[in-house]
This record gives structure tokens, sequence and C-alpha cells, in this order.
């Protein structure tokens, strides 16, 4: 019975992961700004998720005396959303994922400075591969690199750093269950994000779709809500250690469907850059030895 309860919150994880990876493909066809989308996420998100603890039936605790932390954190997540979400636009889904997923590394560069954390040889192995095969996936090397498709890796790059901030202010805050504080997290999202559009968009001139709010409620009922609640559900029977190795699908799928949906490639040098990106976050997220 418990391997087949692991075999399917492995099964739940594998999709919330694929789900998440579909998440800029979506964006390219969505024709409203960053702002505005990530606004939709968080309200609809909110929303699924608050039924989800509903349903749950168990009494939440702990927000309470978070409420600082959890505020600060949730307001990052939501321009966290809005610098992706750019990123999308100014270069290819992958390289934009790919940037963000410096968010772990950043978290171990940081690590020390802020949680106190020993420096150890594997840390530097892993900021160092990381960072030069940034320098690969960016293009930076290559000719005929644009100031736009440097604009994106730069977009990516900033959402990445407030998303290791968020990892980071998450280790501070105690007593709180993973699927309430998300919800408390999307809700100061969506707090902070509704003032922030209608001071910088021209909200009468949006053009709401039939197919743009298709895609909009898609993206806050199944990219956030189903997704999260999938996602923190199949934590309760997995290791940490399990977790943190399957959430590489995610840029996997990225790359891939961007490449099958939107025909981006990656140069060989984004290969060799994407397999070190990956490859010193999957190893950081590996347990030292003991002695």
């Amino acid at each position: 019975m418990k391997t087949g309860q692991n075999k399917g919150s492995l099964l739940a994880l594998i999709l919330s992961m694929t789900i998440f990876g579909t998440v800029g493909v979506f964006r390219r066809y969505i024709p409203l700004p960053s702002s505005v989308i990530a606004l939709f996420r968080g309200g609809v998100g909110t929303l699924v998720l608050f039924l989800a603890i509903l349903l749950r039936g168990k009494k939440t605790a702990g927000l309470g005396k978070n409420k600082g932390l959890l505020f600060l954190s949730g307001a990052m997540i939501g321009f966290n959303w809005i610098l992706l979400f750019e990123a999308y636009n100014h270069t290819t889904v992958a390289t934009a994922t790919l940037c963000y997923y410096m968010a772990p590394v950043l978290v171990l560069l940081f690590s020390p400075l802020v949680l106190g954390e020993k420096w150890t040889i594997k840390k530097l192995v892993c900021i160092v591969a990381a960072f030069a095969g940034m320098v690969l996936v960016s293009g930076v090397l290559s000719s005929g690199f644009s100031v736009k498709e440097l604009l994106g890796v730069g977009l990516g790059l900033g959402a990445a750093a407030l998303y290791a901030t968020v990892i980071l202010l998450n280790k501070r805050i105690q007593g709180v269950e993973a699927l309430d504080k998300t919800a408390a997290q999307m809700l100061s999202a969506t707090v902070v994000l509704l003032p922030y559009v209608l001071l910088t968009e021209k909200v009468s001139a949006l053009s709401f779709t039939g197919p743009s709010l298709a895609l909009l409620l898609g993206m806050g009922i199944v990219h956030t809500g189903f997704a999260y609640v999938l996602y923190f559900g199949s934590l309760r029977k997995l290791s940490a250690h399990t977790a943190a190795i399957f959430s590489y699908i995610d840029p996997v799928v990225a790359v891939l469907l961007s490449a099958l949906f939107l025909g981006e490639t990656l140069r060989m040098g984004g290969v060799i850059g994407t397999l070190l990106i990956l490859g010193a976050a999957v190893l950081g997220e590996m347990p030292d030895k003991k002695d």
C-alpha cells in the first residue's frame, strides 16, 4: 500500500512539474501585458488554493505570526512572475526558463551570508559550473546576439533573484503548512499587483478576447491552483531529495516544448550550458555525505 501511495505521489509530482513546464508556451499565446497575466494568475490561483484548503477541512495555523514574511514573499512572487513573463517575450522560452533555474544556485551562493551555512567545495563547484553554463546559454559569447535577447536574459535572472529571495524567506517561516503558506503568498501577490496594474496599465484599452480569457483562466486554475495542489500533496509521501531531483522536469519540458511548438532551438553552446546549469542545480540539491 505504501509503495502504491508513493507511486501515486511520484506521478502527481511529475504531472505538476510537467504543467509548470508549459507556462512559457502558454504565456506566448496570451496577448496581454505581463503584469495583467501575473495578476490573473495570482487571483484565480488564490481562489483555487483556498478552496482546496476548505475542502481539506483542517484548521489553518501559524499565519498570523508570520504575516510580515508571508506578505513580503508574496509580493516578491508577484513581481517575479512579471519579470519571468517579460523574459519569455524578449528571448526564447528555453533561455528564459534556464535563467530562472539559476534561483537554486543563487540560494547556494547567498545562504552562507543569509542563513549562516558553511561554504563547501561542492557548493563552490556548483556555483562556478552554473555561472559558466549561464554564460553559454545567454549567448553573449556568440555573434549576432541581440540587445532584446540580452534584456530577456537579464529579466530571467532578475526573476531568479526574486525567487531565490523567496526561498530564503520561506526558510524563516515556521509553523505554517506548505499549502497554507502558498495560498497566503498568492493572496499577498494579488493584493500588491492589483494597484500596480491599475497604476501602470490603461485597463480600458486592454483587449480580453475569448481565447485570451480562456488561457488566463488556465494559467490560474491549472498552472497555479491545480499544479500547486498536486505538488504539495505529493510532498507528503516523498522525500525532499526526490522532490528536488524531479522538479527539474519543469525546465526540460519547457525546452522541449519551446522547440516543438515555437520552433526554438539551442545552439551547441546552449546545450552544454543547459547541462551545466541543471547539473549544478541537481548536485546542489543532493545531501552532503556524513563524516
